[in-house]
C-alpha cells in the first residue's frame, strides 16, 4: 500500500495512521481531521539529513566509547572508567546479568541501530536488491526499538548508583556520558527522518529498470 500511495492519490498521517484521499489540487495537505497534525506528501530531505544524523552519531560513538563514562573518587585515588571498564568490573564482580545488559544496551544496541540505517540508506539509494518487506519491517524494529532508547543512559545511571553505595566512593559522570548521550539521541532523529517510502520507491525503479 505504501509503495502505491503515490499513485493513488493517497496520504497517511504520520502520527494516527489514518489514511486520507489527497486533493490533487491543493499544494499543501493540511492537517489530518483525526489528530490535527500536519500532513506531509513525502518528508523533505529525508535522505540527506538522515545521512548527517548518521554520520554525527557514528563519530560520537567512538569517544563514547574511549572516555570515561564515570570517575569514581575515592581517599587514596581517582579513577575514569569506560563503558567497557564497567562492564568487566561488574562480570569480575559476580553480577554479570548486570554486565550483559550494560553491553547490550551501550554498545550492541547503537551499533546495530547504526549499521541498519546505513544499509536502508544504501538499500534506497543503490537500489540493492533485497525482500523490501523485511527491510520494512527492520525500520519498524528500529522505531520500536527506538521508543526505548534512554533506556541505555537509565542504565548507566543505575550503575553509577550501585557503585555510589560503596564506602569512601564518590563517582561523578565523565566526559563519555556527553557523547554517549548524543549518540543515543542522534540515532534516535535519524530514525525519525528516515522514510520508508523510499524502500518501495527503489522497488519500483528497479522494476522499472529491469522490465
Amino acid at each position: 500500500m505504501l509503495s502505491m500511495s503515490n499513485e493513488r492519490d493517497l496520504i497517511s498521517c504520520s502520527t494516527c495512521g489514518l489514511l486520507l484521499r489527497r486533493d490533487p489540487l491543493a499544494r499543501q495537505p493540511g492537517l489530518c481531521p483525526r489528530c490535527g497534525k500536519k500532513l506531509a506528501f513525502r518528508r523533505k530531505n529525508a535522505i540527506q539529513m538522515t545521512w548527517a544524523l548518521i554520520i554525527a552519531a557514528a563519530i560520537c560513538y567512538i569517544p563514547a566509547n574511549i572516555l570515561p563514562m564515570m570517575i569514581r573518587t575515592t581517599i587514596t585515588y581517582a579513577k575514569g572508567d569506560t563503558i567497557m571498564d564497567g562492564i568487566i568490573a561488574f562480570y569480575m564482580e559476580g553480577s554479570w546479568h548486570l554486565a550483559l545488559i550494560i553491553l547490550i544496551a551501550s554498545i550492541i544496541i547503537p551499533m546495530a541501530k547504526l549499521i541498519a540505517l546505513i544499509y536502508l540508506l544504501l538499500s534506497v539509494q543503490l537500489c540493492l536488491p533485497g525482500n523490501d518487506l523485511d527491510r520494512t519491517r527492520l525500520y519498524r524494529l528500529i522505531e520500536f526499538v527506538g521508543q526505548w532508547s534512554m533506556l541505555d543512559v537509565f542504565v548507566i545511571a543505575i550503575a553509577v548508583t550501585l557503585l555510589q553505595l560503596q564506602p569512601f566512593l564518590v563517582t561523578r559522570p565523565g566526559p563519555g556520558l556527553v557523547f554517549f548521550s548524543a549518540v543515543v539521541i542522534l540515532t534516535m532523529l535519524a530514525a525519525n527522518t528516515f522514510d520508508p517510502r523510499l524502500l518501495w520507491d527503489a522497488k519500483r525503479k528497479r522494476e522499472n529498470k529491469h522490465g
